[in-house]
């Protein structure tokens, strides 16, 4: 199985090539998607080549998920914790995007891995931005608390007008995933994936891994959530985080396998939808060989004597004449 990788590829190889060659550099505006509906803009003019403006559009969020000024709870906070000095956010953003920043190339860490991790975090943004929430909420775990102004119940947005929900509480979080596809043969495939999820997880080897449920009916914890958030032609997922997932450095692990469970599990539903396909084809092609080989070769039925050609008669034919 893969998992997806924080950084956008994109937006990583734009920052290490600004960087690592300024003087080559020329302007630049381009515009960049990625799975969620999240896009990114990208500006630097040659006029100030150390600056470069950010734009960020997020899914457009559920009723139930709540925004402040078009961003999460807390995004604004994490962003200036991420990146200090080097980013500056922009009041209002660009039209169209969530979020606008400058960022100072030109303050950087001199130490080349510093300055790596630095850009990578960057690159991270939607991460950063998105996970706001449940990062605190995680966080409070790890010290085995619950926040007095944070819900019973939490929407999170994940992907456009949907969201997943959040039950905190001191000695763990509930995590619930209403599932949805489009697709009928998608909605079987996952079905069937999300199954044998759960099953995977009872081996002796994952042991430490989250608990992990699935039904077909909303699960008891999202009582009280709106009934348009509870059609899920998927089931619900349901993983139960405890204090030891998010110690040190699992926190940035866990954050961004929650923020993303969904786009994981139609990667892979879509992944073997594919491979069926070509197994399908493979299995007709095999078949339509057998059954050419089964086919009388007519050409075989004539013989040819001193330019003359003939045809094989058969037993009954030979009588008859």
């Amino acid at each position: 199985m893969i998992l997806l990788q924080s950084p956008s590829r994109f937006l990583l190889q734009i920052l290490q090539d600004r960087v690592q060659s300024p003087e080559k550099g020329v302007d630049l505006d381009c515009h960049s998607v990625e799975f969620g509906d999240v896009r990114y803009h990208i500006q630097i003019s040659m006029k100030k080549p150390q600056v470069m403006a950010l734009s960020v559009s997020l899914p457009i969020p559920p009723p139930e998920a709540i925004f402040y000024s078009g961003l999460p709870v807390g995004a604004i906070e994490a962003i200036k914790a991420a990146y200090g000095p080097i980013v500056q956010i922009l009041d209002p953003p660009k039209d169209g995007y969530n979020l606008t920043m400058k960022l100072y190339l030109s303050k950087l860490p001199s130490d080349e891995e510093q300055r790596q991790a630095l850009l990578v975090k960057i690159a991270s943004v939607r991460e950063v931005v998105l996970g706001a929430p449940l990062r605190v909420v995680l966080k409070n775990l790890a010290s085995k608390t619950v926040a007095p102004d944070v819900d019973q119940l939490v929407a999170l947005v994940h992907r456009p007008e949907e969201s997943f929900f959040l039950v905190p509480q001191t000695e763990k979080v509930i995590v619930v995933y209403p599932m949805r596809f489009q697709d009928s043969i998608d909605i079987v495939l996952a079905s069937s994936f999300l199954q044998e999820f759960v099953e995977a997880r009872r081996t002796a080897a994952l042991n430490n891994a989250p608990p992990c449920m699935w039904s077909p009916s909303p699960p008891l914890e999202l009582k009280g959530a709106p009934a348009e958030a509870l059609t899920a032609n998927a089931g619900f997922v349901t993983f139960v985080i405890f204090p030891r997932h998010v110690e040190g450095k699992k926190l940035d692990r866990t954050v961004w396998n929650l923020l993303t469970f969904h786009a994981y599990v139609s990667y892979h539903v879509k992944c073997s939808e594919g491979f069926m396909h070509t197994r399908m084809r493979r299995r007709v092609e095999s078949l339509i060989q057998a059954l050419d080989r089964a086919k009388p070769d007519t050409e075989k039925m004539k013989k040819v004597v001193q330019g003359k050609s003939f045809k094989r008669l058969s037993l009954k034919e030979a009588r008859g004449s």
